[in-house]
């Protein structure tokens, strides 16, 4: 396993996006002290299909390794669905959620990670440099290119990676799946919890964010500054946001 374990104090499980890995969490976690950072690089394995479920007992598999018993599950995209599983999965030890631009509610295959799927497919049928021009030149492209350019630049990099088979197979995987809880299930959630959104994006769209805050009892939204108007910005915002929810914990 490929595991980050870095900081001191409140143990948090921040998991990164699908495709991404720790550098992305790294450069979006708050610096306060009395924080430890845990984020496992997903996949860990090879096993096929890729699935949410799978993902969150690796995670949990990498605690128990560490000796990690309780703590704060959080995530940016794909690792907020890991964290919201974890959360029903094992209520026991999780302290609280940190949710960062969520791409899913509890439905399995949103439309809005269809995306995903079309790249996978054009890596399959095309390759990757044939593939990624197909995709660009396309419907999706252009209306992301227009509305979500920080999603399309995203979508397009997975065209750039060395193991394009094993790409295609975790894009179509995991934009098929869900974080396979239930709206009972997340409605008896009593943890704190943040969840962070942002405008100008179409794979994460804001009004989801929102409605899982308002799912979650007792549950914080904040918006932060769009990463596809001033990145510097857009995670500066955000590791204040989750600096300061993560200290209201730390003392309990």
């Amino acid at each position: 396993m490929s595991l980050s374990d870095t900081g001191a104090g409140l143990p948090v499980v921040f998991q990164h996006g699908l495709g991404a890995d720790q550098t992305q969490c790294a450069e979006a976690f708050p610096s306060n002290p009395g924080l430890r950072r845990v984020t496992l690089n997903c996949p860990a394995r090879k096993a096929r299909p890729f699935s949410i479920a799978g993902f969150a007992a690796d995670v949990l598999e990498a605690c128990d390794s560490l000796g990690v018993g309780r703590f704060v599950a959080g995530g940016i995209s794909m690792g907020a669905a890991i964290a919201l599983r974890l959360a029903v999965a094992v209520p026991d030890r999780v302290l609280g959620l940190a949710l960062v631009r969520p791409a899913w509610l509890w439905e399995a295959a949103p439309a809005t990670l269809r995306p995903y799927a079309e790249v996978a497919a054009a890596l399959r049928a095309h390759g990757p440099r044939a593939g990624r021009v197909a995709f660009a030149g396309g419907a999706t492209a252009a209306r992301l290119a227009r509305a979500a350019p920080d999603n399309l630049a995203s979508l397009l990099s997975f065209f750039d990676r060395a193991d394009p088979d094993g790409t295609a197979h975790l894009l179509a995987d995991i934009a098929a799946d869900g974080p396979g809880v239930t709206p009972a299930q997340v409605a008896r959630l009593r943890v704190p919890a943040l969840v962070v959104g942002q405008a100008r994006d179409e794979v994460h769209p804001i009004q989801l964010a929102r409605a899982l805050a308002d799912a979650i009892p007792g549950a914080t939204f904040a918006e932060v500054v769009p990463k596809a108007s001033d990145k510097a910005r857009h995670l500066a915002d955000l590791r204040d946001r989750l600096g300061a929810f993560l200290l209201e914990i730390a003392p309990s």
